[in-house]
């Protein structure tokens, strides 16, 4: 029946803009120093859109020390499987753009923060029961927390107290996207992430370069060496026993890449294999802070102590405890002149891989071959989503289904975030046929 959901799902996309639209006003952002009224009005909002949309019991569910999640339900059939669908409502802060929590549609997309992630993932989920008048041919349970984005989800840490609730025979997790516009695709690995901060101390006090330059070691000097060592001469990332893992899947196109990237003209790509191999199953540290003397102003001295924050991105199935000590050994390893050095571990978030052979994955890749037209492809994830390695460890027999409305050109987390309309309708017509293959299935 897919024209029938077809037509019901376009019928309904006019209440579904507004009431995206209302989700972006609302300046959700959960991080600590923000307020937090907004927060929860958000989660009202959505409670208010479940309802609305043909969900029962929709409530918010107080997550102690945390922003509220919001929960609802539609009973199965007798004998139909129940699937739990995932988004959240909390969003990035605004940053240097005045009007993100204003939306605007410019060139067939709704712009503002958190259109695309992911307040557009509540939207499909209202969108898929609307599409069947509340009645689908499963068993529906929707979660929608309010602390994605902070990297400190109190969900995941009480994921235990809510597995009687949230139990269910696949979790379809709408916090990703196509890889390209209008071509249906499914996420099926997410890298981990390691966040550490690495401090290295060589002198009591800065003192002149002139008077003791040269034998008196640099701190500075000795953490440039030792972040060096973190990569090989083509720009692999290179930690002793942390390794790469295959990737069978979308081959991503060079071209595509160095576009969404922003490459500059004639600068070469680091690193050796495919571009999706290296982004989606191999480790990768980037240093993203750095405390060292500014250069304007800069004195004529020896730094005395430098730090420098680093993110490593590992393979899917790498514990991340285990790649933090080797990283933390292999630093340690490398570091010269004796210098001390002091590493402590940020945070630390578990990759996963889908199960692919799962009945419900099947079903997807059908339900998205008829809502686009076309059969669908297979790409990772680069970045990490740690509740879904804690859903996976509290419902061990439901397969996960990774997808959403985040199209490279979205810009989440970015000025002039966005979210294409007629790409969430496709994307909702999608949920909607999954339910109705799950079904099929059972």
């Amino acid at each position: 029946m897919t024209e029938p959901l077809r037509a019901a799902i376009r019928a309904a996309m006019p209440a579904a803009r507004a009431d995206l639209e209302r989700l972006i006003r609302i300046p959700s952002v959960a991080f600590p120093g923000f307020p937090s009224e907004p927060v929860r009005a958000a989660a009202d909002a959505t409670r208010e859109i479940l309802a609305a949309a043909g969900y029962q019991g929709a409530r918010l569910i107080e997550i102690p020390g945390g922003q509220p999640a919001v929960y609802a339900e539609i009973p199965p059939p007798p004998g139909a499987p129940t699937v739990l669908l995932y988004a959240h409502y909390d969003v990035q802060p605004a940053g240097d753009w005045p009007e993100a929590f204003t939306p605007v549609e410019r060139d067939g997309r709704l712009r503002g923060r958190g259109a695309a992630d992911d307040k557009a993932g509540i939207i499909m989920h209202a969108l898929a029961a609307r599409a069947y008048d509340g009645r689908p041919p499963v068993g529906i349970k929707v979660i929608v927390e309010g602390e994605e984005e902070t990297g400190a989800s109190r969900l995941e840490a009480t994921l235990s107290d809510y597995r009687d609730l949230l139990r269910a025979d696949a979790i379809v997790v709408a916090d990703a996207g196509n890889w390209k516009l209008g071509v249906p695709t499914l996420t099926t690995t997410l890298r981990g992430v390691v966040k550490a901060v690495v401090e290295v101390r060589a002198l009591e006090k800065a003192v002149h370069s002139g008077l003791f330059g040269g034998p008196a070691p640099d701190a500075l000097i000795a953490l440039v060496k030792m972040l060096s060592a973190l990569y090989d001469d083509e720009g692999n990332t290179v930690l002793p026993g942390l390794a790469r893992e295959p990737w069978e899947g979308l081959d991503y196109p060079e071209e595509e890449f160095r576009r969404q990237a922003g490459v500059l003209p004639g600068v070469a790509l680091a690193g050796s294999g495919t571009l999706s191999e290296q982004l989606w199953t191999s480790p990768s540290a980037a240093i993203i802070g750095l405390d060292a003397p500014r250069v304007e102003g800069a004195g004529n001295a020896l730094v005395p102590a430098a730090r420098a924050a680093i993110a490593l991105r590992i393979p899917p199935r790498q514990d991340p405890q285990e790649a933090f000590h080797l990283l933390a050994q292999h630093l340690r390893a490398v570091a010269p002149w004796q210098v001390q050095v002091d590493i402590r571990c940020e945070g630390v978030g578990a990759g996963f891989a889908v199960d692919t052979a799962a009945p419900a994955f099947a079903a997807a890749r059908r339900a998205l071959e008829r809502a686009y037209g076309q059969p669908a492809v297979l790409m990772g994830s680069g970045g990490s989503i740690p509740l879904i390695p804690a859903l996976a460890a509290a419902f061990p027999g439901a397969a996960i289904v990774l997808w959403g409305v985040e199209d490279p050109e979205a810009g989440i987390h970015g000025p002039n975030e966005g979210v294409d309309l007629a790409e969430l309708e496709r994307m909702a017509l999608a949920e909607a046929l999954f339910l109705e293959e799950l079904a099929a299935a059972s």
